[in-house]
C-alpha cells in the first residue's frame, strides 16, 4: 500500500500549570499597563503539530504515515522520535538558522489558557513539494504556513491524488475565495463545529451546499459525535464513548487518522467516521497529543464495544 502524504507541521508544545487563577493576578482596569509573570511549578513538553499527531495515530492503526513539514535547529529529539516509531521522514526538512515550531501553553486552575505560538521552521512549508511520481496516492493538507497550505493543495490537485481539506486553525488565514478555491480541489473537507460555522460564514454555503462539491464533507462536534455530508445529505455518526476525559489536545488529529486510514484501505463512510471516532475516543483519554499507546487490536476491540462490529 502507497503511503499516505500528510501536509502539515511538526511542532513543540511546552505546557506549564499555574497553580493559582488569572483572574487574580490580571486587573481588568490595569490591561493597558499589563506586566506580569507566573509561576509554573509544573511543565512538561510534549510532542505535537498535526502532521506528526496525525502520524503518530495512522501508525498506531497499521497505516503509512509519510509526514511532510519543515523543522528547525532543535529537532533532532523529534526526528529520533519518529525513526523509533517507525515513521518515515524523507519529507521532513531541516530549515538551518530557524527553530521548529512550539507552542507556550499555560494554563490555570479554572482551565483558561495563555499561548504564546512560535511558527519558526513552519513558515517555510513552501519548500516542500507533493511528489508527482506515483509514490502516494493520497493526502492531507492540514494547518501549515499559509504558502505551503496553498501551495501543497495545488500540487495534489496537479497530480491527480486525492487529499482531505483540513484547514484547522489556520481557516482564519484564507477568504472566501481562497477557501472556494481550496474545496475546488480537494476530495474531501474536515471541519471541526467552530471551523464550520466559519467556514459557512465565511463562503456564504451551508453545509449541505459545500457537500456538493467535494465527495465528503466531515463536521466534527465533540462530544455530540460527527456528521457526514455526501451530496447535500447528512448523516450523524455517534460519539465513540471514552473512558474517561483528560484531555482534547490533537483529538481532531487522531480522527483524521481514522479517515485517513478508511480511505486508503477502501473502508465505508460510516465505518470510516466510527473509526475515527474511535481514534478520537482513545486519545482523549491520555494528556498529550501523542501519549496513547493502543496497538492495532485493541482499538479494533474498542470499535466492536462502541459499534457492535469489527472494522476489519
Amino acid at each position: 500500500m502507497p503511503p499516505t502524504l500528510i501536509c502539515g507541521s511538526i511542532a513543540f508544545d511546552s505546557i506549564m500549570v499555574f497553580p493559582g487563577r488569572f483572574k487574580d493576578h490580571i486587573l481588568p482596569e490595569q490591561v493597558h499597563i499589563l506586566n506580569v509573570a507566573f509561576l509554573v511549578p509544573e511543565m512538561r513538553r510534549e510532542f505535537g503539530g498535526c502532521a506528526g499527531n496525525i502520524a503518530y495515530n495512522l501508525k498506531l492503526l497499521g497505516g503509512a504515515p509519510l509526514p511532510m513539514a519543515t523543522v528547525g535547529d532543535d529537532a533532532q529529539p523529534y526526528l529520533d522520535r519518529l525513526d523509533a516509531l517507525g515513521i518515515e521522514r524523507r519529507h521532513v526538512r531541516h530549515v538551518p538558522a530557524t527553530f521548529t515550531a512550539q507552542a507556550f501553553i499555560t494554563t490555570d486552575l479554572d482551565d483558561n489558557q495563555i499561548t504564546a505560538f512560535h511558527p519558526g521552521a513552519m513558515s517555510h512549508s513552501h519548500l516542500n513539494a507533493v511528489p508527482g511520481d506515483g509514490s502516494v496516492d493520497l493526502g492531507i493538507v492540514a494547518p501549515d504556513g499559509r504558502d505551503g497550505m496553498l501551495q501543497h493543495a495545488q500540487q495534489f490537485a496537479e497530480h491527480g491524488i486525492p487529499f482531505i481539506f483540513d484547514p484547522g486553525q489556520g481557516l482564519p488565514m484564507f477568504g472566501a475565495e481562497e477557501l472556494g478555491w481550496f474545496i475546488a480541489r480537494a476530495h474531501y473537507v474536515a471541519l471541526n463545529d467552530y471551523e464550520a460555522k466559519l467556514m459557512v460564514e465565511k463562503t456564504g454555503l451551508d453545509l449541505a451546499t459545500l457537500s456538493k462539491k467535494v465527495r465528503a464533507l466531515i463536521v466534527t462536534r465533540g462530544a455530540e459525535g460527527s456528521e457526514l455530508w455526501r451530496n447535500g445529505e447528512r448523516t450523524a455518526i455517534p460519539v465513540a464513548p471514552a473512558r474517561r476525559v483528560v484531555d482534547p489536545t490533537g483529538c481532531g488529529d487522531a480522527y483524521r487518522a481514522g479517515l485517513l486510514y478508511g480511505l486508503a484501505n477502501g473502508m465505508d463512510w460510516e465505518s470510516t467516521a466510527r473509526l475515527a471516532a474511535v481514534m478520537g475516543a482513545l486519545k482523549i483519554e491520555q494528556a498529550g497529543a501523542q501519549n496513547h499507546t493502543p496497538d492495532r487490536a485493541q482499538i479494533g476491540d474498542r470499535f466492536v464495544e462502541a459499534f457492535g462490529y469489527r472494522p476489519w
